[in-house]
């Protein structure tokens, strides 16, 4: 699966389970670790996982296995490896103060991702 439709199905994905202000940042022309980020928030550290937990679910079933991930335990934080995607699924606070926005907006193009219109 390429790289951009990979990232809008994950943000599907977190959308449809309730995540909030899911994002894709595109940073294929800023950074060799990854070609997008998916990023979202939730209330609570059950909803972290859950959004973790329901990602990694879906897209085992059409085969793609994720690489890593960290952050799990603490579910604060959740940075899951899928290669030319990484997704970050914060807890509303740590999102507030890492503002993962700002520090990429050099990559200018930040799609602001929902379904639920």
């Amino acid at each position: 699966m390429e790289p951009k439709e990979l990232s809008q199905k994950i943000a599907a994905i977190l959308d449809n389970k309730k995540a909030h202000n899911v994002v894709t940042i595109n940073i294929h022309e800023l950074s060799v670790v990854a070609d997008y980020f998916v990023v979202c928030a939730a209330h609570s550290s059950i909803h972290v996982r859950a959004l973790a937990d329901e990602v990694e679910e879906q897209l085992e079933q059409e085969g793609i296995s994720m690489l890593r991930c960290d952050g799990y335990k603490e579910s604060r934080w959740i940075v899951m490896d899928y290669g030319s995607v990484l997704v970050h699924i914060f807890h509303v606070q740590e999102r507030e103060f890492y503002n993962i926005e700002r520090l990429w907006s050099d990559a200018g193009n930040i799609t602001h991702f929902s379904q639920q219109q």
